[in-house]
């Protein structure tokens, strides 16, 4: 029987999206940003040094038809990545009105997100003060430190003392639609920052802001804090059944690696597997290994967004693309006969771009296990109908399937 691996590139965009020019980053419109073609240009150029050197090199998702689909997408200039493709190659640009991680998997799985997400105001504060008392409530505290948009670790090292002495949580938010606490895993206690989180997630989402995400972290002042790997995201459901449900209700296992069981709060998912990206990597080349007939693995890779876009670091993305290129060159031939590898992204992060935001991407869609050739471009909700028509499962989305 066959099985399915979809591998989501977190943020790994190739320019060139219909709409780009409706969404910004501050007062610049996404238009012309292009996540790997702005690398390529920085690497050949000699701006990319640290921690690698020269041109990008990324021969196997290239022979996949890397290069070819970004010249699909966009018309932004690249050096190099122009290999005669081995796998099927497309590029895909989405409907959903967000450019954010829950927005892109939901339509990567087959459902686009039919609302505006809320997201809060640049101001400070950031929160209505209803919310506010409402989190401090639940908290048991007199109020909330933060209240605005941050860096997540520049706010822990601006706050954590403070919180650390009043024990009052650390609320903040950023460009997506998400309410972040922080707090300290020791004097504020993990298990009572999970429950402040889940307890008024139902809020939060009734305001269709997509995310309530627990940020643990321990340190002190004087030696500086760092955060912990307990993040937790309580997100909103989707609004009907995506690929992992259709899977599951033909029977098939679903196994999420990453990120993936927070961005469905774990529907349709039968294992999760957590880690940074090299552990995540293991991971993925165990289902490989291992994985059942009819099954679909389905993962997220997020450093190369949270590490090297937001943060616009040219040259960690280019190490992080490269470092990802060669794991995913142990992998591929240990694919069955009858497997499909799906290789995509959920949106763009131009590490080149200013500001800090996503920006607004078509994505790349190379495919191995079902021959060469171009499939044009296409949908984010074609990818889960075409995973669906591979696997044999009834699609219940908007996609078509490209296979």
């Amino acid at each position: 029987m066959a099985r399915a691996f979809l591998v989501v590139m977190d943020s790994v965009g190739i320019g060139g999206a219909p709409d780009a020019s409706s969404f910004y980053n501050g007062d610049l419109p996404d238009l012309g940003a292009n996540t790997l073609a702005h690398i390529a240009q920085a690497c050949a150029a000699g701006r990319a040094e640290t921690g690698r050197t020269g041109p990008l090199h990324v021969p196997n998702m290239d022979r996949l038809g890397l290069g070819a689909a970004m010249r699909l997408a966009s018309a932004v200039p690249f050096p190099g990545l122009d290999s005669a493709p081995q796998g099927r190659w497309g590029c895909a640009a989405e409907i959903s009105r967000g450019k954010d991680t829950p927005s892109g998997h939901w339509e990567l799985a087959g459902v686009p997100v039919p609302w505006d997400w809320h997201f809060f105001p640049d101001t400070q504060p950031a929160f209505p003060p209803e919310l506010s008392n409402y989190v401090a409530e639940q908290a048991g505290t007199q109020g909330i430190l933060g209240d605005r948009h941050a860096p997540g670790t520049a706010i822990i090292d601006a706050l954590g003392g403070e919180h650390m002495r009043s024990g009052w949580p650390i609320c903040y938010t950023s460009a997506d639609s998400v309410f972040q606490i922080a707090a300290h895993e020791e004097t504020f206690g993990l298990d009572r920052l999970l429950d402040l989180c889940r307890a008024i997630a139902p809020r939060l989402h009734a305001m269709k802001v997509g995310r309530v995400i627990a940020r643990p972290f321990v340190g002190n002042p004087q030696d500086g804090f760092n955060r912990t790997p307990n993040r937790r995201d309580f997100a909103i459901l989707p609004p009907s059944p995506v690929l992992n449900n259709w899977v599951q209700e033909a029977g098939g296992t679903v196994h999420a690696i990453g990120k993936i069981g927070d961005i469905f709060s774990m529907q349709g998912i039968d294992t999760l597997d957590k880690g940074p990206d090299a552990q995540l990597m293991q991971h993925l080349s165990d289902r490989v290994q291992n994985a059942e007939d009819g099954s679909l693995t389905f993962a997220n890779f997020v450093e190369f967004d949270s590490l090297y876009g937001h943060r616009r670091d040219i040259a960690g993305y280019a190490r992080a693309l490269e470092w990802f290129d060669t794991q995913l060159g142990s992998i591929l031939p240990r694919l069955r006969d009858g497997d499909i590898l799906v290789l995509t992204a959920d949106h763009g992060n131009d590490p080149s771009w200013p500001g800090t935001d996503h920006t607004r991407e078509q994505v790349p869609v190379l495919v191995s296990g079902r021959g060469a050739g171009p499939l044009g471009q296409v949908a984010f909700a074609d990818i889960a109908a075409s995973i669906a028509a591979h696997l044999g499962v009834a699609a219940q989305g908007p996609g078509r399937s490209f296979l």
